[in-house]
């Protein structure tokens, strides 16, 4: 399979790692549900991005969940935090959001989901550290005006509908500041409970 997989060496890293651009994320450890979901959102053009579009076209569904597993099993290291270039005020009202959620506005936190370590739950909520903050914005922003979704209910973009730019801003510069935690591998699944039903987590 890391033959099979080395044309995604040149955007995602020859282990998943991530590479220096900022625009493509890291696949190592994440849930291979979770990946897995993203291919097939992919080559059915529910996410749009043609290089990705065009390369998983063709591929069969149960190939797809090999290449899923694939990078599901790899754990390389995370890369050093991002240092910030926001203030100390966004960052903290970052860290807010992701720990804490906003009641006021129905914002529930980021932990509430991806977990207290935020590195997700099996089998379908991705981990949300070794990202750089301008992915993170660019994924919160395709969410917030519909141009990436997912499997209904889809809860992602119920809560990034909530939020404003700023938000964004302070969430994304406050994960990507993150240090690596003692174990990235995702909760086990029914490690915790949802504040509320996700399509692309199987209750």
């Amino acid at each position: 399979m890391a033959a099979r997989v080395e044309a995604c060496a040149p955007c995602h890293g020859d282990q998943g790692q991530g590479t220096s651009d900022v625009y493509f994320p890291r696949l190592a450890g994440k849930p291979a549900g979770y990946l897995y979901n993203q291919l097939i959102a992919f080559k059915n053009v529910r996410r749009k991005y043609p290089p990705m579009n065009y390369l998983l076209e063709f591929l069969p569904d149960p190939y797809l969940q090999d290449i899923a597993d694939y990078f599901a099993s790899l754990h390389p290291p995370l890369p050093p935090p991002a240092a910030s270039a926001v203030s100390q005020d966004l960052l903290q009202h970052g860290q807010d959001l992701a720990t804490k959620g906003d009641i006021s506005r129905q914002i529930p936190a980021c932990e509430s989901c991806h977990g207290p370590a935020l590195t997700g739950m099996e089998p379908g909520i991705p981990g949300l550290l070794g990202l750089r903050p301008n992915y993170i914005s660019a994924q919160l922003g395709a969410w917030r005006y519909g141009t990436r979704t997912a499997k209904a209910p889809d809860c992602m973009q119920k809560v990034a509908a909530k939020l404003t730019e700023a938000d964004v801003t302070a969430v994304a510069a406050w994960l990507a500041s993150r240090p690596a935690p003692v174990s990235l591998a995702p909760a086990p699944k029914g490690t915790y409970v949802l504040p509320f039903t996700c399509g692309s987590e199987p209750s």
